[in-house]
Formats: structure tokens, sequence, C-alpha cells
């Protein structure tokens, strides 16, 4: 492109339409057009920030692969079809250049840009041209700053959304993993207890045509000390499964049905054979085989029965966390306790802590906030989830909650690799993050940060050395003027659980 036609079409994009003759002759000595190829790439997520670009035709589709997945976050097109599709509120002017967020920033490229067409003709300004030509031309900051702020707030809008997605999924693959267990043991026992009730029957009439009126007494009498009989304190696997096998020898021989479900079931209760001998003296060795198939079947129906009770109140403990995490069917600003929200977030995310020690220091008595919980979720999750991976499936974290001055303060420690010195002072800057390209947005702290500073007018701070990273938040006791704090939750002599 000649230097006459590059002035011409520089002069008619709105970001240099007031500079003036001088100006724009400056601005095309300066200038370095390049023509790409469909679907060449510009510049790559990532990479050193080099230039400011200006988009003269064609079109730039903008994306970030966010997890493994490769997202388009932006279209540029220089057709005005292609600029009325935008529904976000996109400025015009912002479809025209691309690059100055970074060289801002003084950071790397925060998405890739490749061309999107045939015929595709940018302008590059080196970072030293770039920042030249803020100072000598003084109309391209007032359009270029209204579409720095757009893309800022549009960048964090999409983060939100992405998190909530992710938030979703999380909680999805949280509720799902843990409700295996309990789930599978009410399916368990629904499929094992017709036949169970079909052997109690059974052995009920056996045992009802073999006993005497006194041996039945006999057996009344076992029946409700096993009621009243307290679980093991502790279990030892070798030594039950040893009572288990001795119980089952000696019922074989005396002619049971089925002795080993007659040993699991009294090994399971921590008792042993010799408790057992004690238990059926008095009844008779020609009613003793039918005795021992209905204590089985009792044992075995009261053991399914027991695996219901325990897997029906913890489907409900997770229910109830789950919509406490999500904070579903409530109004978005309330009282709350922040501890709820920690321990919610904790069951949420416990297939990521396995093996993972987990150390709570709650001071007792903190009162409730008013603010908005659901939102104080989602810097939760960020944090623990950050700390589970910088300790990499082993290490201790440790969840503080305690009343300083006028603020609940949370604190959120890990013993992982730690954040590098040099990063430490901007990890809340949105687009920065120490993660490899393609993990992370760079938004999560960022985020948090808003939600801490401005939806709860409160603070959150780093440290970190390496081995011992502490996130610390402070949220005021009292609400502020149209806003809500968060929440906290006791604090007592720190317990340890994996």
């Amino acid at each position: 492109m000649n230097p006459s036609a590059l002035r011409t079409a520089l002069a008619e994009l709105e970001i240099f339409a007031a500079l003036t003759g001088e100006q724009l002759d400056w601005l095309v000595s300066v200038s370095e057009p390049r023509v790409l190829a469909d679907g060449e790439v510009l510049f790559r997520d990532g990479e050193e920030a080099t230039g400011f670009h200006v988009l003269l035709s064609g079109g730039l589709v903008v994306t970030k692969v966010v997890d493994g997945r490769e997202e388009v976050l932006t279209r540029h097109s220089t057709e005005e079809a292609g600029a009325a599709e935008e529904h976000d509120g996109k400025p015009a002017a912002a479809h025209r250049f691309t690059g100055e967020l970074p060289l801002l920033t003084d950071g790397a490229y925060v998405a890739t840009a490749a061309a999107s067409g045939p015929a595709t003709t940018v302008v590059a300004y080196p970072r030293p041209v770039f920042f030249a030509m803020l100072t000598r031309c003084h109309g391209v900051a007032a359009v270029l700053l209204p579409v720095l702020a757009w893309r800022i707030k549009s960048s964090e809008i999409q983060a939100r959304k992405r998190a909530t997605v992710e938030a979703l999924g999380t909680l999805a693959a949280g509720l799902a993993h843990e409700l295996n267990n309990p789930a599978a043991a009410v399916a368990r026992a629904a499929q094992e207890l017709a036949p169970a009730l079909e052997r109690l029957t059974r052995t009920a009439q056996a045992w009802g045509a073999a006993a005497t009126g006194a041996e039945r007494a006999v057996l009344d009498r076992m029946a409700r000390e096993l009621d009243e009989l307290p679980p093991p304190a502790t279990t030892d696997p070798l030594a039950q499964a040893d009572a288990e096998e001795e119980i089952g020898d000696w019922a074989a021989e005396t002619g049971v049905e089925r002795p080993g479900l007659l040993g699991a079931g009294v090994a399971d209760l921590g008792l042993e054979l010799g408790w057992l001998l004690e238990r059926v003296e008095g009844i008779g060795e020609p009613a003793l085989p039918a005795a021992l198939d209905h204590l089985a079947a009792l044992l075995e129906i009261r053991s399914l029965a027991a695996e219901l009770r325990a897997a029906g109140p913890r489907i409900s403990q997770l229910v109830s966390a789950t919509r406490d995490y999500a904070n579903l069917d409530r109004a978005p600003e309330q009282r709350f306790a922040v501890t709820d929200g920690l321990e919610n977030t904790l069951v949420v995310l416990r297939s990521k802590l396995s093996g993972i020690s987990i150390v709570r220091a709650y001071d007792p008595g903190l009162p409730e906030l008013t603010g908005y919980p659901s939102e104080l979720n989602q810097v939760w999750t960020n944090l623990v989830d950050n700390a589970a991976e910088a300790m990499e499936g082993s290490g201790v974290l440790t969840l503080r909650v305690r009343a300083e001055g006028v603020c609940m303060v949370v604190e959120i420690s890990d013993t992982g690799r730690g954040i590098p010195e040099s990063s430490l002072p901007r990890i809340f800057e949105p687009f920065y993050t120490t993660k490899d390209v393609g993990k992370g947005t760079g938004l999560g702290l960022h985020l948090s940060y808003r939600i801490v500073t401005q939806r709860h007018q409160g603070s959150i701070t780093a440290r970190s050395r390496p081995g011992e990273t502490r996130m610390v938040v402070r949220l005021p006791l009292a609400p502020a003027p149209l806003a809500g704090p968060a929440t906290v939750q006791p604090i007592g002599t720190p317990t340890r659980s994996r």
C-alpha cells in the first residue's frame, strides 16, 4: 500500500479521525502494513506483547484456550454488517484495533488473534511507537480509553459467565462423586432387601416349628441385646476377618445353611465366637441350626436397614450443602455465616482435595454478616481450588476464621509451591496469571478481588513463600450503604481431617 492510500485509509478510522495533517504524516511514516492470509496468526496468547495493531480491511477472530478448549472471545470486522451482528454493546471503534491492553499493562498477549477471510490487512505499531502515538496524537486516547474500558468489562462478564458454568460443573462433579457411595449403598440394599426378607420369613417359620417356648425366649433376649448394642468404637479388619472365619466354621459344623452370612453379621458388630456361644446356651442341638439361620437373617435385615439409615441422611446432607452453596431460592442479599460457605465449598471440592489434610480453625461465637454468600462461595472455591492445585495432591489446607476489630478475617493457607515473589504484586490484576497458557483465564483472582472489595467493601491480600501461601480476606462486620458484606463462622481448637 502506497503512503497516500495508507494516509487516506488511516484518516477514515475513528481512532485517527481527529488527527491533524502533520500527525497523520508522522503516523504513516511509522506504520508497518501487513497482509495476512486466511487463518494466519497475528499474535498468540502468552507471547510478549510487541505492538499495537490497526485493522484496515478484512477481519480478525480472537480466541483463547481455556482448560484445553478453544473459545472465541470476539471477532473484529471492517464490514458494517459484521459489526452490526454484535449484541454486547461493543463499540464500533473496537473492531478496528487490538493489542493495546498488554502494552499498557506491560504484559503478554492474553489471547490469540488470527485473520478471518482472504484479504485482511493490518498496520502494526511497535511498542515504542504506540507510546509515542499516545503522546503526540492526543485524539487517539479519547477513542482508545473507552474501548479499553469496555474490553475489560466485557472480559469480566465473560469470565463471570465462565466461572458460573465452571462452578456448576464443579458442583455437579463433586455432587456426583459424593453421592456415588450413599446412592450405591441404597441401590445395593434395595436389591438385596427382597431376597433377605424371603430368607427372614423362611427361617422364622423353620425356627418357630423347631423351637420350644424356652428356646424362643433365649433368641428373643439375644435379639434385644443386639438392638441395644453400641457400634464398635474401633475396628481391626484383621481381627474382624478372623472372628468371621471362626464363627462361620463353627456354624457350618452345626449344620447352618449360610454360615458365612452369620459370621459376617456377628463379626461386623465387633463380636466374637465366645460371645455367641454364651448367648445360645439353652437352645438344644436339634433347634440350634434353625436358630442360627434365623439369627443370620435378622442380622442381614438389620444391616441393610442400617445402610439405608446411614445413606439417607448422607444424601440429604449433600443436597443441603449443594443448595446452600448455590443459594437456590434465596434473596441475593441475606444474613449468613461464612463458615457455612467454606464447609459447603469443601464438600463440593472434596474430590479435588483427596490426599490433602484439612485443618479448620474457626473462632466460636462469630456473628453473621449481610451480603451475597453465593458470590463469596465463588471466592472460596477459587482460593481453595488454587491451593489444591499448588499442593499437587498432597499437603495441608488450613482454613481460619476470626473476628479482628470491625472485620471478620478469613485465611486460606496451603503448603504448596508458593507464588513467585515477582508475581505476587500482580496476581489480582485482570488477565495476569502464573499458570501455563491454556490453564485459566487470568481473571479468577481478579473477580474474587472485585467480589470482596466492591460487593462487600472488604479487602483481600496474599502472602507467599515456598511451602506457605496465605490468602487473607477481610470483611466488614457492619454492612456498608448500598452493598453487602460477607460472613464468617466459628473457630475453635484446630481439628484435622482428610
